[in-house]
């Protein structure tokens, strides 16, 4: 009679199971964001969104007495509060109040997956021919989703300025708590994370004025905000870094304007056509490659 072999992980538990939920979280903070865009300035709403997020984080923190980080940990969690909330959010929120259209967004910051492997090339991760080949598919697909909505606003160059701005902060940023912030505790490590990102923003939320309408559809919006993608987007993302390769995980974010095409659906009754479902189905395929890196055997 064999020995019984290691038990199989439930599968809330498996990185397939945690990556499908992380980017279906994640993409609900698109539409959300633009419905409380519509009644708070850019600043302000981020400003309550990391700060409410925060104090939750910082209470889970207390009540489970857990270790906060000390020295290089502190200062890797408050590098990623830099660079993956204040600036990416910042500039990302920024591009758009100031006219970049969504699908223009959609399509800087779907790019992240390459900055962040150029990053950790650089840094000495190594990167096989699939995920290249799955890197330049996610962008086929991305290009193909967002196509219909590319020339949507007009935007100045500061506009564009302001996403890149936030491209380069989510890409460094990943980087970053990969190599640096992962043995932090999740819930110390992101209530550092988020109040970071808070005072950072605070002086442009006061020259905003702290400029919202106070109607019912901004506190629904911000409130999705933080407790779908501040805590639960957040507290998945960590999850997997954790686990895997940063390459590996960034390649999801191909599937964030796919998924939020099909969620707009349902939204704002926006149409998915023939075109975006080709899309989707390029960028599943990107990053199916780009997670799956011994698809072709041999690192490049």
């Amino acid at each position: 009679m064999q020995p019984a072999g290691p038990q199989a992980k439930p599968i809330w538990q498996t990185s397939a199971f945690l990556g499908a939920a992380f980017v279906l979280l994640w993409s609900t903070g698109y539409p959300a964001g633009k419905i409380a865009l519509a009644h708070a300035a850019p600043f302000t709403l981020l400003v309550v969104r990391f700060g409410s997020a925060g104090a939750v984080y910082f209470a889970l923190a207390l009540a489970a007495r857990v270790p906060w980080p000390r020295g290089r940990d502190a200062l890797a969690s408050a590098l990623v509060g830099t660079f993956s909330l204040a600036m990416q959010f910042g500039g990302v929120y920024l591009g758009i109040a100031l006219g970049v259209s969504a699908g223009m967004a959609a399509l800087i910051i779907g790019t992240m997956p390459i900055a962040t492997a150029l990053i950790g090339l650089a840094l000495g991760e190594p990167i096989h021919r699939a995920q290249w080949l799955g890197f330049a598919l996610g962008v086929c697909g991305i290009a193909f989703v967002v196509g219909d909505r590319i020339g949507g606003g007009s935007a100045s160059l500061g506009a564009y300025a302001a996403l890149i701005v936030g491209l380069a902060g989510i890409s460094i940023g990943t980087v970053v708590q990969k190599r640096l912030g992962s043995v932090v505790d999740l819930r110390s490590g992101l209530s550092i994370q988020h109040f970071v990102g808070t005072l950072l923003l605070l002086p442009f939320a006061v020259h905003e004025g702290f400029h919202n309408d106070g109607s019912l559809a901004f506190a629904l919006g911000v409130g999705w905000l933080i407790a779908v993608n501040s805590l639960a987007g957040f507290a998945l993302l960590f999850v997997l870094l954790r686990r895997g390769a940063t390459s590996e995980v960034a390649a999801l974010f191909f599937l964030m304007p796919p998924v939020t095409a099909v969620l707009n659906v349902f939204a704002v009754g926006e149409a998915l056509t023939p075109l975006k479902v080709v899309g989707f189905a390029l960028a599943a395929m990107g990053v199916y490659l780009g997670t799956h890196p011994s698809v072709f055997g041999r690192r490049s």
